[in-house]
């Protein structure tokens, strides 16, 4: 196992030690900003920094990178010296194709910080190692003499950080974050509030007492098992381990990661909050569920959920807000059959993972079937 920092953050490499860095940020981290080309060590378009050095991240092994401080270009996104070499690369005409920036700002970060004399010579032998098959390097070479013009400037030092800064906007964590070994995991294991995803209330009437259906609800291996594509692996205290997966197409994407539960079982209620990416697809996803049970006489209740989520990456493209209603329409039709059988002693109708193809047909429906019953007359 090796440990170093990629963009202020401690993580583990694991994996073979022929995996270079370039791909484990961009596979396992979801970096993306860091660009692969040649994969020799020629092109340059791999180019971060290392310790304070940029490097090509190509032909530097993961599993060399014991106690090392990586920075990929994200984690310069509010650098005031970054943000002016941008701005140069656009005003002097810098890029068109745009492949090989990232490692030409790498690069022309270092130039600026670390050499404030140097003339358009200089400039282009410190560019030969990042290669460019678009602009003719005329705009590149322009845009560093302009900041190098406003200089000196001062390399600055690391930036304040908060614990997630420079972790990827979407891709699957590093590594998923262990199940707490206490009983009650600590507050600041638990993800932080969702504040800005899609939040969708449902409810469901259920022909069985309260009770009955309770029973169900407050078990998670029973609950895991009722939504098709859940699976539960490891339970402790309140931490849960587990994976919800779904098919799109010929391929599946299983969401790995942690969740907290806590139930009020005098109230019949409870919630669950986690997060967790998908290796395949470079998505990741967080959720919050609050559930509840309210009594309808004594041989039925009703079942009230409230579901705020937020996807990013790839998958993202699916979350359009009416067809994700309908999507959750139709998984909480079986779920809620699903609990209803259980509470009956059955097994569940389904357990495969839903396809993504199949229930957005099935919310198309839907909300077809909902226009059509306004636009009816009678």
């Amino acid at each position: 196992m090796t440990a170093f920092t990629v963009n202020g953050r401690e993580v583990r490499f694991e994996g073979e030690a022929r995996t270079h860095l370039a791909d484990f940020l961009r596979e396992d981290m979801g970096l993306t900003a860091t660009h692969l080309g040649c994969e020799h060590g020629v092109c340059g378009a791999c180019t971060l920094v290392k310790d304070g050095k940029p490097v090509r991240s190509c032909i530097t092994y993961a599993a060399a990178c014991e106690g090392a401080e990586i920075r990929t270009l994200e984690d310069f996104r509010d650098d005031p010296l970054m943000a002016r070499l941008r701005a140069a690369f656009k005003e002097h005409h810098g890029l068109q194709c745009g492949f090989c920036t990232p490692g030409m700002l790498a690069t022309g970060y270092d130039i600026v910080t670390r050499l404030p004399d140097a003339d358009e010579a200089r400039i282009r032998e410190e560019l030969s190692g990042n290669l460019c098959r678009c602009t003719g390097y005329m705009g590149i070479v322009a845009a560093i003499s302009a900041v190098l013009a406003e200089g000196p400037h001062e390399r600055p030092g690391l930036p304040a950080r908060a614990p997630q800064i420079g972790a990827a906007d979407f891709g699957r964590p590093a590594a998923v974050p262990p199940v707490a070994a206490s009983a009650s995991a600590p507050a600041a294991s638990r993800p932080a509030p969702l504040t800005d995803g899609v939040t969708i209330a449902r409810a469901a009437r259920i022909g069985l007492p309260a009770t009955d259906v309770w029973a169900v609800l407050s078990d998670l291996r029973q609950v895991a098992a009722c939504l098709p594509g859940a699976s539960v692996e490891r339970i402790e205290g309140e931490a849960v381990e587990g994976a919800f997966a779904a098919r799109i197409g010929p391929m599946t994407a299983k969401f790995r990661g942690t969740a907290f539960v806590s139930y009020d079982a005098a109230a019949m209620s409870g919630s669950v909050a986690g997060a967790g990416g998908d290796q395949g697809s470079r998505s990741a996803a967080q959720g919050e569920i609050g559930f509840s049970l309210a009594p309808q006489g004594e041989a039925a209740c009703e079942l009230r959920c409230r579901i705020a989520y937020r996807l990013t990456g790839p998958l993202a493209q699916v979350g359009r807000p009416a067809i994700v209603e309908g999507i959750v329409d139709r998984m909480l039709q079986d779920f809620t059959a699903n609990v209803g059988a259980a509470a009956r002693g059955e097994a569940p109708a389904e357990t495969a993972a839903p396809g993504i193809a199949g229930l957005i047909l099935a919310a198309l429906r839907n909300i077809f079937a909902r226009n059509g019953k306004r636009g009816d007359p009678s």
